[in-house]
């Protein structure tokens, strides 16, 4: 019941064959330029990784006080009601 029903032929015939090519005319693969990174950069991610961690942090922190203070708030104004 649960099975999944596949069908007859799951992969269409390709659309062309692929033909080998002589080696010698393969196209030249070059060669990337290497990235070098320094003491520097390394030092400058780390400190934006630690900055954007502790705005995370501040932002957490003062969103709970938020909602702490909204609970408070409704439980003094619920009791002034009565």
């Amino acid at each position: 019941m649960f099975l999944p029903k596949y069908p007859d032929n799951p992969t269409p015939p390709p659309a062309h064959t692929h033909t080998p090519t002589d080696p010698a005319a393969a196209p030249v693969r070059r060669s990337r330029a290497s990235v070098s990174i320094d003491q520097k950069t390394v030092a400058a991610v780390l400190v934006g990784g630690v900055v954007l961690t502790a705005l995370l942090a501040a932002v957490a922190v003062t969103a709970i006080s938020v909602a702490v203070a909204v609970v408070v708030l409704r439980s003094l104004l619920r009791d002034h009601r009565r």
